[in-house]
């Protein structure tokens, strides 16, 4: 009786959460159940799943729509049916085409909407659908004479009138419109509600074979489908056999490559491996990875594999990672055991420039029927409810502004807002992207989910990595990140730039280098991935780091699972105090000795909660997903919790003892790495570190070049000067679209500049490129006729500085030359006239100008920036000093670099916030939640503090109790005898000492 049931997943539309849709139909004694959701099968599975729980036989298909229209319903009679209504949406969605108005598919029901189409015409599999609505309209038709033609459709798409109400919100949400504009057409049928079944029979009691029909359709249709089973792609040869021959040959050249020949240990543990990921049927899962590498290497490209993968020895060896199991005495059971259903993880990191390529090669390399990106959904959260509430209702942005403060008034919308937008939160709002994930299934893809193409321009499934992994579709993951992208330009601006190869992969080397373990132990680590930020390089001082290992640890007790639960400020104590301190217990010692104690990585809750707590593998295992990030659900994690202290009770351990060790366990949820991912980031930070130390030019040059980063483009071109590089303004006869180097002077790139058109610029240096430099500004203007708010930007940033006028004599001169040349194409002249001479009066140039108009083009001014602050410098502590003033109350100057909120145990919000003082040397300042209160950072600028130096493990900062924000300095406020010169970067004062 319930052919046409929606979700939340027809998003924007309906009100239902799958499980709700489920358990409701359960209570009303409904024992056959059809979900078609508009134009997507995302929630499928999770739908089968609920229904085999509740005894309810679970009826595929989908509401095909073009926009309001409703086309028809699509049922499948069988797994084919379903395959075939998926592969339809993804035939139209990914294009934008129109669905057509009959379809023609096999193995399906097509249910038209009552009236779109007369029973003459219908085919075998094809009916229409008669809501209780049409019943009188059935008067008069020949219904008898078709009698299997027609068939009970109740849409079923919102629970009661409160979630109509809610309904109608999600259609104007979806629409951007008002309450008050919204056409009825957009709307679901009032009555779109579960009715209890002897309603529906009672509705049509003079037509029983429309009942009848019904149930026989749903009756034809039924799914089958096994959960259990791995349906990633089974083989990369012709057979299982050739596969485990591959891989097994393959792991043995990587043992000579990797250990040499004599390695009994390294022989041993492959063995081990082998036979293990054999028995698990994953030979075909370590060579697709092993080939994507393959591929990687030979186009040039540079990744980084990690994840639990890279526990293993047979990845080491198949170059998958460059993380040494052996010399990590990495936990093998994190990598792969028996108990544990899925395959271990592969992140492959790849430059943001290249990731691309690797896809569409993954794409062509097993056909787009069985590949296709892993769907996510975004899901309505608190702030965008009351934005986009706020808009529906109607609300001047003044308000909605308010609502987005958290200065909710108590009137009778503002109420509203709040009572819909409970029930809207983490509603799903609509498709998205994994941010790595990618499926390759032995089968069609389409046999599990339909596919869509987002941005991207990959196919991309409808269902997310949740539902994938429950019915046996494991994702591999295929990663960008910009630190690859530094590492690879840095090595071809210095053979450029210095003519010097570099060999990126000699990590033994870099481990070693005495200079390196100086740049890491200073923490002069700005721009190298993952140990830039405060925090890093904080813990980096903290440590006195310098060694591969101390920074594999670094990397894993910064996440917020050991620092919020404690464990990092006792990490440190024990690091440098070893034998100053009592381990929670005997066993806790035995297997965490090597990190005194403190579980730092997952493979040290996975061996404190299998030999301490008494749990077996696959329970581990579901402790894994979730400290991962990658479970849904937590009864299965509490079954766990009470098994882990009835362990603990059996073996008598203190119950002080087995509340801290668990408090300690559950802190890491979903915030913790492997070991072996914290080795392989620890392996990129060198690489990082080692470019900087040698290249620190060129080096940080790339990292402005590929963006991103935890820092502004302010910041790196700061620390661009602290390497003694000479920053040069964009010239239009120097300058290309991004910052370029040669020897040690660097030309900023034209990127930077907002408001320049990127088109223009790209035009201007291909013109000078095959025309030769510019030679004037009446030059430039003849032969590119840019616009005149574009040249005025070029004036005023310094671009015809290499003419020798000054930028107001410029100005004077564009103006006119701009009115002259109206029309001109840019084409240039044959025979150059010359430019006219301009008389003017003596246009003073305040030293000023240049960084205002920095500042406004650029974001910030190329000068020392303290050169603008209203107060002196020399008038407060340098952060040089703060170590001789331990305890002691002192006045600082900074400039804000970067801010992070932490919320306190009593609920407030304090800072840390981290500023450069006069000298370039960092600030590091701590506003306890009374100071961020009454003294609230308000963005960037300069900013005069007082308060308390302290100490913790060597590292200094102050605890700021006032703070006041300072002015830039006014144009009267320079003394005559101040030129522009004195604005200049002050190099010298700031440059590296390796």
């Amino acid at each position: 009786m319930y052919l046409n049931c929606k979700t939340y997943f027809s998003f924007r539309y309906g009100t239902f959460s799958t499980k709700e849709l489920v358990t409701q139909a359960a209570s009303m004694g409904i024992t056959q159940l059809a979900l078609t959701n508009i134009n997507n099968t995302c929630d499928t599975w999770d739908f089968v799943d609920f229904c085999h729980e509740n005894n309810i036989k679970p009826v595929l298909g989908s509401e095909i729509r073009n926009g309001n229209e409703l086309c028809y319903i699509l049922l499948a009679k069988n797994n084919n049916g379903f395959e075939q209504i998926n592969l339809f949406i993804s035939e139209h969605l990914p294009e934008e085409k129109p669905f057509p108005k009959r379809p023609d598919l096999q193995d399906i029901y097509c249910i038209y909407p009552f009236g779109s189409i007369s029973v003459n015409e219908l085919q075998a599999h094809e009916l229409i659908g008669v809501q209780v609505t049409d019943i009188n309209k059935l008067f008069g038709l020949s219904v008898q004479i078709h009698l299997d033609k027609y068939v009970v459709r109740h849409p079923v798409t919102f629970q009661d009138a409160t979630h109509y109400n809610l309904h109608r919100l999600l259609r104007a949400i979806d629409k951007n419109i008002i309450l008050s504009k919204q056409d009825p057409k957009d709307l679901a049928g009032k009555n779109e509600t579960f009715f209890p079944p002897t309603k529906l029979y009672e509705a049509f009691q003079s037509y029983p074979s429309i009942v009848n029909t019904t149930l026989t359709v749903l009756e034809n249709c039924s799914i089958k489908f096994d959960f259990k089973t791995d349906k990633t792609k089974k083989l990369f040869s012709v057979s299982k056999e050739d596969d485990r021959q591959l891989l097994r040959k393959l792991a043995f050249d990587g043992i000579i490559l990797r250990y040499g020949s004599q390695n009994k240990t390294a022989k041993e543990r492959v063995e081990k491996e082998l036979a293990i990921i054999d028995q698990m049927d994953f030979c075909a899962y370590f060579l697709i990875t092993w080939d994507i590498i393959r591929y990687s290497q030979n186009r040039g490209f540079f990744f980084v594999g990690r994840g639990s993968g890279a526990n293993s020895i047979v990845a080491y060896c198949l170059q998958i990672t460059d993380v040494d199991p052996i010399e990590l005495d990495l936990y093998f059971e994190r990598f792969l055991n028996p108990s544990r259903s899925s395959p271990p993880d592969f992140d492959l990191d790849f430059s943001w420039k290249d990731r691309d390529e690797i896809i569409d090669y993954v794409f062509k390399k097993y056909g787009k029927d069985h590949v296709c990106l892993l769907g996510s959904y975004t899901t309505f959260q608190t702030r965008a409810i009351l934005r986009e509430l706020g808009k529906v209702f109607g609300l001047p942005k003044e308000e909605i502004d308010q609502l987005d403060s958290g200065n909710l008034k108590d009137d009778k919308i503002q109420q509203q807002i709040n009572f819909y937008g409970t029930l809207l939160r983490n509603f799903p709002n609509h498709l998205s992207i994994h941010a790595g994930g990618i499926l390759i299934s032995e089968k069609p893809i389409y046999q599990y989910t339909a596919t869509e193409i987002p941005p991207k321009n990959f196919y991309t499934s409808q269902i997310d990595m949740f539902v994938a992994e429950k019915i046996g579709l494991f994702k591999l993951d295929i990663l960008s990140q910009r630190g690859l992208g530094h590492i690879r330009d840095t090595m071809d601006l210095v053979k450029k730039n210095k003519n010097v190869t570099i060999n990126i992969h000699d990590i033994e080397r870099f481990k070693s280098d005495p200079k390196v373990a100086y740049q890491i132990r200073k923490a002069d680590t700005i721009g190298c991935f993952y140990i830039e930020s405060p925090g890093m390089r904080q813990l980096l001082k903290k440590l006195e780091c310098d060694d591969y290992l101390t920074l594999v640890a670094a990397s894993s007790i910064i996440r917020p699972g050991v620092a919020q639960s404690g464990m990092m400020k006792q990490y440190i104590y024990r690091f440098h105090n070893p034998n100053d301190f009592e381990y929670l217990h005997p066993k806790m010692k035995e297997l965490l000795e090597e990190t005194y104690g403190v579980m730092v990585y997952q493979e040290d809750v996975i061996k404190v909660a299998h030999h301490f707590g008494g749990l077996d593998l696959s329970e581990a295992d579901v402790l894994r997903r979730a400290m991962s990030g990658k479970y849904r659900g937590r009864s299965q994690f509490e079954e766990i919790k009470i098994k882990f202290f009835n362990n603990c009770r059996e073996r008598k351990y203190p119950e002080r003892v087995s509340t801290e060790v668990w408090r300690q366990i559950e802190s890491f949820g979903g915030y913790s790495f492997s070991k072996a991912h914290s080795a392989s980031f620890a392996v990129e930070s060198y690489q990082s570190l080692f470019l900087k130390t040698y290249f620190p030019v060129e080096f940080m040059v790339s990292v402005i070049n590929n963006f991103g980063g935890f820092y502004s483009r302010e910041l790196y071109f700061h620390e661009l000067k602290r390497t003694g590089a000479h920053i040069q303004a964009p010239c239009l006869n120097r300058s290309e679209y991004l910052t370029m180097v040669s020897g040690t002077t660097v030309y900023m790139g034209f990127i930077h500049v907002q408001g320049l058109e990127e088109q223009m610029i790209i035009s201007a240096i291909e013109n000078r490129k095959k025309t030769g430099p510019f030679l004037d500004l009446a030059d430039f203007i003849e032969r590119l006729a840019p616009g005149i708010e574009q040249l005025n930007i070029l004036i005023r940033i310094g671009a015809f500085r290499f003419s020798g006028k000054t930028k107001k004599e410029l100005l004077w001169e564009a103006n006119f030359l701009h009115k002259k040349n109206a029309g001109h194409s840019g084409s240039g002249f044959l025979f150059r006239e010359l430019p006219q001479q301009f008389h003017l009066p003596g246009l003073a140039q305040h030293p000023l100008d240049d960084a205002l108009d920095e500042i406004e083009l650029l974001g910030f001014p190329l000068c020392n920036v303290f050169e603008l602050s209203m107060e002196d410098p020399q008038n407060f502590l340098p952060a040089r000093e703060l170590h001789l003033y331990s305890g002691k109350q002192v006045s600082v100057l900074g400039y804000l670099v970067t801010s992070k909120p932490v919320n306190t145990i009593t609920n407030e919000i304090m800072h840390f916030h981290t500023f450069l003082d006069a000298e370039g040397e960092w600030l590091d300042c701590i506003f306890f939640p009374n100071t961020s209160r009454y003294y609230p950072i308000t963005g960037k600028g300069f900013y005069a503090m007082k308060g308390k130096v302290v100490e913790e493990f060597g590292v200094y900062s102050v605890e700021v109790s006032e703070c006041r924000k300072i002015g830039l300095r006014e144009r009267n406020a320079f003394p005559n005898s101040l030129k522009a010169e004195s604005l200049k970067p002050k190099v010298q004062s700031l440059k590296l000492k390796i």
